[in-house]
């Protein structure tokens, strides 16, 4: 591992010569191809955690939007992560917004995307997720058609499909580049889609499929009203847990890249005082009473223990991959594990929300 995040450094500067979308898509060619090493994805015993009936080997999972159609779920799984999560995935095939559309903020280690939910639809996620690795954790990301006319039916019938594929779904409502799909976090729009999918999920459960987890996707921008209506709407609805966040679209004041103002959800360093705030009022908001996977700007074993005192049960990362090698959730989870015996805790689960204070 050591020797590939070597060569990754040294390589770093041919691969950022490509267009930021041309250069995943390498990236994906390589897992594809097995050309990276498999390394473990439980380096101490005491990252295993468990939450909503999953065991997860260590919190340290890949956030949607790499594997947008679940192509590379055996070369993912090989990279030390505990859970993977793949998609966007949209029922039609779309291509999503014209090219370019991903743009690397090299300085601020950041990443500015406007893709637009592009999938190859559910026909071929369904084949993909039907032939996932054995024993990994792989959750299904939903998305709904750009052209469609009832959004809601749209995760519906992603829910339907994949759930029985799946370990767990999560409902992106929280993508800036999908016009108008962001007001589904509203209280009524939002009990709206949560109560069709869970009554649809009891109606699986019902014609004899196993049951699954359902996890909402937010943004993180948001005010301190959507926060208490969104903690509300999932406490009431028993969602099973949260992902804070996905990419911004407000731009700090300290970015310096020449790409900082494209149209898009920013995502990366620029991210993580953003996505931790948010973290934490929901964490407050939701009295800890639900798992929280926190995302955004986590790059390090200190970014990674940091959300999880501030109320994160479970990590997602995706941009650090970019600025840091293959391998960073391999290096992140070895140095949580010492973070964690640092300071006295047993396990993962004693250290979430030690520094946010439940009201």
């Amino acid at each position: 591992m050591k020797l590939v995040m070597r060569l990754y450094r040294a390589a770093r500067p041919l691969l950022f010569c490509f267009d930021a979308e041309k250069a995943h898509g390498l990236s994906l060619q390589a897992l594809k191809n097995g050309f990276l090493p498999h390394v473990t994805n439980a380096p101490d015993p005491i990252l295993a955690v468990e939450y909503f009936g999953l065991k997860f080997p260590n919190p340290v999972g890949i956030a949607a939007g790499y594997d947008k159609n679940g192509d590379v779920l055996a070369g993912l799984a090989g990279l030390g992560f505990g859970f993977l999560e793949a998609g966007s995935v949209t029922p039609k095939p779309q291509p999503g917004n014209p090219r370019p559309r991903v743009f690397r903020l090299v300085e601020d280690e950041g990443v500015i995307n406007r893709l637009g939910f592009n999938s190859k639809g559910l026909d071929v996620a369904v084949r993909n997720f039907a032939n996932r690795p054995a024993g990994v954790i792989v959750g299904a990301n939903l998305g709904a058609n750009k052209e469609s006319e009832d959004r809601i039916a749209d995760y519906v019938l992603g829910m339907e499909r994949l759930a029985p594929l799946a370990s767990y779904v999560t409902v992106n409502i929280s993508s800036p580049n999908t016009p108008g799909l962001r007001a589904l976090q509203g209280r009524a729009e939002l009990e709206e889609l949560l109560g069709r999918l869970t009554a649809k999920r009891a109606e699986m459960i019902t014609a004899g499929a196993a049951s699954f987890p359902i996890l909402l996707k937010i943004a993180p921008d948001l005010t301190d009203a959507d926060k208490s209506d969104i903690a509300a709407a999932v406490l009431e609805m028993q969602i099973d847990g949260l992902i804070i966040g996905n990419t911004t679209i407000t731009r700090p004041s300290s970015l310096i890249s020449a790409t900082k103002a494209e149209a898009g959800g920013l995502s990366g360093q620029p991210l993580k005082p953003i996505a931790l705030a948010a973290l934490k009022d929901l964490y407050q908001a939701t009295g800890g009473r639900i798992p929280i996977v926190g995302a955004g700007g986590i790059q390090d074993a200190d970014d990674a223990y940091a959300r999880i005192r501030a109320g994160a049960s479970l990590l997602q990362l995706y941009s650090a991959m970019i600025f840091k090698g293959p391998y960073i959730a391999a290096d992140i989870a070895k140095g949580l594990a010492a973070h964690l015996h640092a300071d006295g805790f047993g396990s993962v689960r004693e250290a979430v929300g030690v520094d946010t204070p439940i009201p």
